[in-house]
């Protein structure tokens, strides 16, 4: 007679570890649409030519450009060591920006269908992002764990 195996133990994962997760997905999304896109035809002539969509290669361009790729960068280690209150703030502020920004990025698709999927897994990740802030866990003081509870003044 077999013995069936035990339940795997269920672990909760930690708020930053969740925030740092989804930053990290979104990142290689973000990075990788832009990369497989270079596969659509034409694409890597017009960077030749110094265009990439309708704007031109330039430092500003380029720029822009890091600093929209570096900032879920940085929300990956912001999100493991920002204090509560200030994580939890700075990841909604974070994806309000970069929702429109994401879906800016289907005009500059070339294939629909491609550059839509990405955007909508792109989406999907944000919306982990703002659940996962706005339903952080909040502290509560119990009257039972003695290492909660406030001293008494003397008189009270």
């Amino acid at each position: 007679m077999s013995h069936p195996d035990p339940p795997f133990e269920d672990q909760p994962m930690p708020v930053r570890a969740k925030l740092a997760a989804a930053w990290t997905s979104f990142m290689f999304l973000y990075a990788y649409v832009d990369i497989l896109g270079f596969y659509t035809p034409g694409v890597v002539e017009d960077i030749l030519d110094g265009r990439v969509f309708e704007f031109g290669l330039s430092q500003t361009f380029s720029i822009t450009a890091l600093t929209l790729m570096a900032i879920p960068i940085f929300m990956i280690v912001l999100s493991m060591t920002l204090p509560a209150r200030t994580n939890r703030v700075t990841n909604l502020v974070v994806v309000a920006v970069y929702v429109p920004v994401t879906v800016f990025n289907v005009a500059g698709g070339f294939w629909l269908y491609y550059y839509s999927l990405g955007v909508v897994l792109e989406l999907i990740v944000l919306g982990l992002i703002v659940r996962y802030a706005w339903t952080w866990p909040r502290t509560t003081e119990s009257a039972t764990d003695p290492a909660l509870r406030r001293p008494r003044s003397a008189t009270a």
